[in-house]
């Protein structure tokens, strides 16, 4: 079962869009550090996030910090990151390959999440 969080992000795309994985890791790890429970979900092609290092090197310039460095924030912070496993096995992506640090979700539980959190963002 998954832990509710007050704040879920979720993101949908892959290393194509660094603009937005930032902003998503960014306001995550703002929650965090503001003391919210906090999940970030990685559906579609953001499965592909869920691999051990792939935000390395994704930095956008100031005022933003590197994504991974707020990835790490996000963690150190009591984040959850959250990999759809459907979209995992869609994307051809075995769980072996994930950032053992991430779970699996389900579509049951990306809704109850969702609509547990007192705030949300989609990056589509």
């Amino acid at each position: 079962m998954v832990k509710t969080t007050d704040y879920v992000g979720t993101l949908f795309d892959d290393a194509s869009n660094p603009n937005k994985i930032t902003v998503a890791y960014t306001m995550a790890a703002k929650a965090a550090e503001k003391g919210h429970s906090a999940t970030v979900i990685l559906m579609v092609d953001a499965v592909h996030l869920a691999k051990p290092d792939a935000l390395k090197g994704m930095d956008i310039g100031a005022p933003f910090k590197p994504a991974g460095e707020m990835l790490e924030a996000f963690i150190k912070h009591g984040g959850q990151v959250l990999v759809c496993e459907a979209c995992m096995v869609y994307n051809g992506i075995d769980k072996s390959e994930i950032d053992p640090r991430f779970g699996l979700i389900g579509a049951d539980d990306v809704i109850d999440l969702v609509m547990s959190a007192k705030g949300s963002l989609q990056l589509t």
